[in-house]
């Protein structure tokens, strides 16, 4: 199934604990895990050099076909390998703390024969800074201990064969017969002592780990159409938020092609606030409510470092972005550059400042008054968002060429300023400036109907003023899902019709087509499909959209996921996986075909979701 040493996006699956995460491919490699964090720098990362990025692999040293699915309602990896010789079964996860004294991240390889007597190997080829790093391979107390700098991390083996070093990579072989049982570990540690757990206190968060998962989802209250792909969606997500902050990554990888050998090849591993946004209302939809009330205060506290200015994307600390630079990996399948950091948190994006807004609104509708320091910062940021909506921007999807009169971010300023104003009404904003704020929200609607508009394709446009009457833009698509032009309105319906009709190849939606200031082409986003089905449903075209529901689900890679991009012509993935927005997208789809109810109606039957104590 490798190319070149790389196996297709789609074969890969993703554990996580909250505080990072790996992904394992099919064949049983790990080829991609960032250590301490989800945004550190990289231990494993073949999926971005076959050759030099480092890798896990355990697999049968014989031919064989594999099968694999989530321990249900998990992120427990389970992998059948069957062989002429037999079959065995690899149990993979990324486990959760108990109250013994564990590692400070610790990846878990359980191994089972099933029948037959199977010969398997495996191979640690740790490679740290993104290849970057060569590793100082000792041993300790008869482990294996790689170390760079400040990391280490060892490879703990029971019955899986004696390790041997060699060229800065441990490896070793041994035989699962039926009824017997393997385990590897890996455990690490950043500039503190490495701990060596027993096998025993292992296989017991192996256990506990299986449990707070299938304990988590059972506390989903979502009981909508399409119930395992919006629980398997709300698994990837809760993987992708980091547990110390409550931010979350839009994706936990970088520099995955949005085309195969092109250069739109960009570092997820940030929270943007739109996809915040989101986040947000997806964990209501979900009741969770610990989630929601982290990922909100993080929200929150995040802004107040720059409001009354809002940034595009924050660290998962909270500290503003960072410098965008290449490193010397070859790229998934020679695909350069390899980027880490993400320049667009230099740029303008004036729809955030509908985020935050919207975010608030939804989080007072949790049943809980913002509190009036919230409201006074909320208050300064609806004052900019009056001075500063006319300007041009880089646009929801980072336009390297702008910026432009994007009719989208226009839209979301509206937004800003129609929440706030509601909000004032309720008295949980300021209302000295409400009538400000109102006349401004006005004034947008007025520049949308005459500027973005087109006659000729009866459709908004991606800009103001388009020549040529314009072009339409998946974004506008987003317009029905925030209550913009109601979902009645001919403009509404004619634009997802335009949208249909341009952007749409079978299953699969284009953002637009026009020239963004970055070479090479891409895929669909997959969101953006996901996105139609929502305002199809929005609409009151539900037939239209359940059957495009139906076919998107179809769609997801054998555990589920999805990536950002997929291939049109093959189906291939391409681009960051998996990629929470795609997966945010297929949440609010389900709920939009679930019924009419509204984001208000939803989240009074919450609880409370105020401030966390001090």
């Amino acid at each position: 199934m490798r190319v070149d040493g790389y196996a297709p996006i789609e074969d890969y699956a993703l554990i996580g604990d909250g505080r990072t995460a790996a992904l394992v491919a099919r064949d049983g490699a790990i080829d991609w895990l960032c250590l301490p964090n989800l945004d550190s720098p990289s231990v494993f990362a073949a999926i971005l050099d076959a050759t030099r990025g480092g890798t896990f692999e355990l697999q049968p040293s014989v031919p064989f076909q594999s099968s694999r699915r989530y321990i249900p309602n998990t992120n427990v990896l389970e992998t059948t390998f069957t062989t002429d010789r037999g079959s065995v079964r690899v149990v993979d996860a990324m486990t959760l703390p108990d109250r013994r004294l564990e590692a400070m991240r610790e990846t878990v390889r359980s191994v089972e024969g099933l029948s037959g007597t199977v010969p398997m190997r495996w191979r640690f080829a740790p490679r740290f800074h993104y290849g970057a790093g060569t590793p100082r391979c000792e041993w300790r107390g008869g482990i294996p201990v790689a170390a760079c700098g400040g990391d280490a991390v060892a490879v703990m083996s029971w019955e899986a064969g004696t390790p041997v070093w060699a060229d800065h990579e441990v490896h070793a072989q041994f035989e699962i017969r039926d009824g017997s049982r393997a385990m590897l570990a890996l455990t690490s540690a950043y500039a503190e002592p490495l701990v060596f757990p027993q096998r025993e206190a292992l296989a017991a968060r192996l256990d506990g780990t299986v449990r707070f998962w299938q304990q988590w989802i059972d506390a989903r209250r979502y009981q909508g159409p399409w119930r395992d792909a919006v629980a398997r969606s709300a698994l990837v997500l809760k993987a992708l938020i980091f547990s110390p902050s409550g931010a979350s990554v839009a994706a936990p990888t970088t520099s995955l092609p949005e085309e195969i050998g092109g250069e739109r090849n960009w570092d997820y591993r940030f929270c943007w606030l739109r996809d915040s946004n989101f986040m947000i209302d997806a964990l209501l939809e979900l009741g969770c409510y610990d989630e929601a009330r982290s990922s909100f205060w993080w929200f929150m506290h995040a802004t107040a470092l720059t409001e009354p200015d809002l940034h595009v994307l924050y660290r998962l600390d909270g500290a503003i972005g960072m410098a965008e630079r290449e490193i010397p990996l070859d790229g998934y399948r020679h695909s350069r550059p390899v980027r880490v950091g993400n320049a667009a948190f230099q740029q303008t994006q004036l729809d955030i400042y509908g985020a935050l807004f919207e975010t608030a609104w939804l989080y007072s509708e949790g049943h809980h008054a913002l509190d009036y320091d919230t409201g006074v910062v909320l208050g300064r940021i609806a004052d900019r968002v009056c001075d500063i909506w006319r300007q041009p921007d880089s646009g929801i999807w980072e336009a390297r060429n702008g910026p432009f009169q994007f009719t989208h971010s226009k839209v979301m300023c509206w937004v800003a300023l129609d929440r706030a104003a509601r909000l004032a009404d309720r008295g949980e904003l300021p209302a000295s400036h409400a009538e400000r704020w109102t006349r401004e929200a006005a004034a947008i609607e007025q520049y949308v109907e005459t500027e973005c508009w087109s006659d000729r394709l009866r459709s908004y446009t991606r800009i103001a003023g388009s020549p040529g009457n314009g072009v339409v833009d998946a974004s506008l698509l987003r317009l029905p899902l925030v209550g913009y032009g109601g979902a009645d309105a001919e403009r509404v319906h004619g634009t997802i019709d335009a949208v249909n009709r341009d952007l749409r190849r079978g299953d699969f939606v284009y953002r637009y087509h026009a020239d963004d200031g970055v070479p090479g082409g891409e895929g669909c986003f997959l969101n953006c499909s996901f996105w139609l089905v929502g305002a199809l449903a929005r609409v009151g075209r539900r037939d239209e959209a359940g059957a495009l529901m139906e076919s998107l689900l179809a769609r997801a890679n054998d555990v589920g996921l999805y990536s950002e991009e997929v291939d049109p012509q093959t189906g291939a993935f391409l681009g960051n996986f998996p990629q929470a927005l795609v997966h945010l997208a297929l949440i609010e789809a389900a709920c939009a075909l679930r019924g009419p109810e509204t984001p208000a109606q939803r989240t009074r039957r919450a609880p409370s979701l105020g401030a966390p104590q001090r």
